[in-house]
């Protein structure tokens, strides 16, 4: 039968798993996930963070079944590397802005280590203008494109570590930041400019952690655009590794797959939290534990 005037047959393949995306600088999230799509020639595929053009690292992309459990990878911990330039605050907190403040003012390396606890913990931090929060129903970075004066509030967001890594020059340190979800580095280095009185913006970024994603994970373009095809894919249950799992039979994973709960029996049984079920190590469901059964939220479409 011939296709009607206008349609294709969809010749994409049912491929589900994460690709640890090693971005390179220069790239858009939405490009990464659109070439990450091509190459492995999948139907379905989303990330699990923005990383912004200017940064590079890790970039954990969905494909197919796997896109169901992005919300563990984008809440889990992440991890930073960057490089803050004193003596310069710029209007995007980075270099792709201009100038809006300047000192010759540059603070020495204990000034430096002194000011660092500060922005340890759970703290109150103001997103740069330059963001993708939204701002009645538009992105900030758009408003802020357009010339308005865009005031975003502080919001809490919790940094489980800054330490100082080198100092290359009096105009510059090396940061790594360990920090949970919704925190903006560019703040960071924004706000440590105006604490130290010298100012200060990010140079160059890089991502290290994302969740359960390391940078050791990570590949590259060489690696998954490889000419005897795409390498790296990794499976749909590598996004949940920092969730509790919970083996199931064929009979259980059925159950499940209909939406119905499962009540867990066994002391080694997990009481409480957010929990997945798996049948011979493939994912079934997941969603949380409660009164001593898996609720399952959500339910994968993978043979066992």
């Amino acid at each position: 039968m011939n296709q009607p005037r206008g349609q294709h047959r969809n010749t994409r393949n049912e491929v589900n798993g994460w690709v640890v995306f090693d971005k390179p600088v220069g790239m858009t999230s939405t490009h990464a996930v659109s070439r990450m799509k091509r190459i492995f020639n999948a139907k379905k595929a989303g990330h699990a963070g923005t990383l912004d053009p200017l940064a590079s690292g890790i970039l954990p992309i969905a494909l197919g079944e796997a896109t169901k459990t992005v919300p563990f990878v984008q809440d889990g911990e992440k991890a930073y590397r960057f490089t803050v330039r004193w003596g310069i605050q710029t209007n995007t907190d980075d270099t792709e802005g201009h100038p809006v403040a300047q000192s010759d003012a540059r603070p020495d390396t204990d000034a430096v280590l002194r000011a660092l606890p500060a922005f340890v913990g759970t703290i109150m931090q103001k997103p740069p203008a330059f963001s993708a929060i939204k701002v009645d129903g538009e992105r900030a970075y758009d408003r802020a494109r357009d010339g308005e004066a865009v005031e975003l509030p502080p919001r809490p967001i919790t940094i489980h570590r800054l330490d100082l890594i080198a100092v290359p020059s009096a105009d510059e340190v090396v940061l790594e930041a360990r920090c949970g979800k919704g925190t903006y580095v560019r703040a960071i280095a924004r706000d440590l400019g105006l604490m130290l009185g010298c100012f200060g913006h990010v140079t160059a970024l890089r991502r290290t952690r994302v969740g359960p994603f390391l940078e050791q994970d990570a590949v590259g373009l060489d690696v998954l655009d490889h000419p005897d095809g795409p390498q790296g894919l990794l499976s749909v249950e590598a996004g949940l590794s920092e969730v509790a799992c919970v083996p199931v039979n064929r009979g259980d994973a059925v159950h499940l797959r209909r939406g119905q709960p499962l009540i867990l029996r066994g002391h080694d049984a997990p009481f409480e939290g957010m929990a997945f079920a798996a049948c011979g190590g493939i994912v079934v469901a997941f969603g949380p534990i409660e009164q001593g059964a898996l609720q399952p939220h959500r339910v994968f479409n993978l043979p066992f």
